[in-house]
């Protein structure tokens, strides 16, 4: 048994006094009945006072042994119940969603019976509810429990950020009705205008916190070297739904999108980061999971509207979590296209995230890349060739990790159309990088990844080395041996072709000129005609070969030595 004694102090000024900045001691203005201790006996409260119980309240599974005349001159709640139920002695009832519970029930019966009450920043809005929700005015007391907690509460709110944050913090038990009597636009409002008025937080600087990468962040990310971002700790803290109230705050005072994208990065890196990493297979009736997702929708919907809000690594990070979660279709179609419309301004590291089963996701980018296809058919081909960059450096990049599958890697391949490329040198050496690092291909797996290669894009040394690269498929390499060959064969063609227009110029000079002039033109045309015969015949033997190299390519056949000879 726990027997509290009582601690009645006189009021100072009046029923109120302030112990501390963020700490008020309240009293109630007059006492029909005082308490000479409270007992408690399990989950019984026994209230004693030298007149004997006649009141029995359960709250949740606690039963409180009262008194009529303290409670029915304070509340219009119980002073209904009461009176509904005259005739009865010993009266008991049944009070279910109680603000806060049996804690803050305790809280109210202490102002009753006529002890001190102390209030704080974590106290004061849910026994602001719990007097509410007991009606307890000034109609039926001066001085009654709600003015009094009303005025601390207005007063705490307007005089420290902290305070007003561990408000919100408080009001997660008791949301519904912190909304109803505008506890949170208040704290809402009053965050925003505190933020809006600090000298730092109109100005936004270029600082790689507000790159919003996720991975960078979450290794990287100093809380206590943020200037401008000073509230992003503190508001990180807050419950999705609260944390919404603030940001459509901050938004109606037209702070910097920039930094408000920045704080919701900061929120989301604090309770989503590890999300992907943690969950697999998902059981999408789960609580905890449909509370994830909703987060995710929520945090969508209140990303700021403007392009350069927050990085396109941040997005990708959230769709990654929002695919995990299988949020609503629309919602998640919308993010892709949103990011899809940052890709001609970004780098490849900006398309790095990490997944929980290869090094990199790659299957999100390519989502991204399809949202791109389909948003800019009619795009000029200068802005697709820097997509088309884009994706092979970011090829590139990835093509060394050794758990990424064929078809991922395919898929990324693949998933830009031909023209949005207009050279094939780093898509050949991502796709060369990816064999070096996956020898125990199919042969089939290879010809499908290489299919998409041209080598008309390659520039030459690529091409060089392409035609006596062994990771290559046999199909492909054939290809490009031919091709080679048949443009050698055109540049020798084209030679030969040259030589003898020189060769008749040469002879249009000889017959102009005469002695020792003319026996140099001599010999220089002999020479020539050598020379021309000596191209004759390589070409010959080329397109002798060509016809050799079409036959095995047709039995599937190559042989390579003879033709790299």
């Amino acid at each position: 048994m726990d027997v509290k004694s009582l601690e009645r102090v006189d009021p100072v000024n009046g029923s109120v006094f302030v112990k501390k900045h963020s700490h008020c001691t309240i009293f109630a203005a007059s006492v029909d009945m005082v308490a000479t201790s409270i007992e408690r006996r399990n989950n019984n409260w026994f209230v004693q006072t030298k007149v004997p119980n006649d009141l029995i309240i359960q709250i949740e599974e606690k039963s409180f042994h009262l008194h009529k005349l303290p409670l029915v001159s304070r509340s219009g709640f119980i002073n209904r119940l009461v009176f509904q139920n005259r005739g009865y002695g010993n009266l008991s009832l049944q009070i279910d969603n109680f603000p806060g519970g049996a804690k803050y029930f305790e809280l109210v019966l202490k102002f009753c019976y006529g002890w001190q009450v102390n209030l704080t920043a974590k106290n004061v809005a849910p026994l602001y509810c719990a007097a509410h929700f007991l009606e307890m005015s000034d109609d039926l007391e001066q001085g009654n429990l709600i003015s009094k907690t009303e005025a601390f509460l207005s007063y705490i709110i307007v005089s420290s950020w902290k305070d007003t944050v561990r408000i919100f913090k408080s009001c997660e038990s008791i949301s519904s009705w912190a909304r109803e009597l505008q506890i949170l636009k208040r704290c809402s409002e009053t965050i925003a205008w505190r933020v809006c008025t600090n000298i730092n937080a109109n100005v936004l600087e270029e600082n790689e916190v507000y790159v919003n990468d996720l991975s960078e962040i979450i290794n990287h990310t100093d809380t206590n070297n943020l200037s401008d971002g000073w509230w992003f700790e503190d508001l990180s803290f807050l419950r999705i739904d609260h944390f919404i109230e603030v940001i459509e705050s901050i938004k109606q005072k037209k702070i910097q999108p920039k930094l408000v994208g920045s704080c919701i990065a900061h929120w989301t890196v604090k309770w989503l980061s590890g999300l992907a990493l943690r969950y697999n297979n998902l059981n999408q009736k789960d609580l905890t999971v449909q509370m994830h997702k909703v987060t995710t929708e929520c945090l969508i919907k209140i990303l700021p509207a403007e392009r350069n809000s927050v990085s396109c690594n941040f997005l990708l990070h959230l769709l990654k979590v929002a695919h995990i979660m299988k949020i609503d279709s629309e919602l998640l179609h919308k993010l892709e296209r949103r990011i899809a419309l940052m890709l001609e301004s970004c780098k490849a590291k900006d398309l790095l995230v990490k997944s929980s089963v290869t090094l990199f996701n790659v299957d999100i980018i390519a989502k991204v890349v399809e949202a791109y296809v389909s948003l800019s058919l009619c795009n000029p081909l200068p802005r697709m060739y820097a997509v088309g960059r884009l994706v092979d450096e970011y090829l590139v990049l990835v093509a060394r990790d050794e758990s990424l599958p064929a078809t991922s890697f395919q898929l990324l391949v693949e998933v830009l159309p031909k023209e949005a490329r207009n050279c094939d040198d780093n898509l050949y050496r991502a796709i060369d990088t990816y064999l070096k690092a996956h020898p125990n291909l199919t042969e089939e797996e290879r010809r499908n990844i290489c299919g998409v290669l041209e080598y008309h894009k390659l520039s030459q040394d690529a091409r060089r080395h392409a035609t006596k690269n062994e990771r290559l498929p046999v199909n492909i390499t054939t290809q490009f041996m031919l091709l080679e060959q048949v443009e050698m064969s055109r540049s020798f063609m084209a030679a030969a072709s040259n030589n003898q227009r020189t060769e008749s110029e040469a002879i249009l000079r000889v017959s102009k000129g005469t002695g020792k002039g003319w026996i140099n033109s001599q010999k220089e045309i002999k020479l020539m005609q050598e020379d021309v015969a000596m191209l004759k015949f390589q070409v010959g033997e080329l397109q002798q070969r060509k016809v050799e190299l079409q036959k095995h390519m047709n039995k599937g056949v190559i042989l390579p030595g003879r033709l790299c000879a």
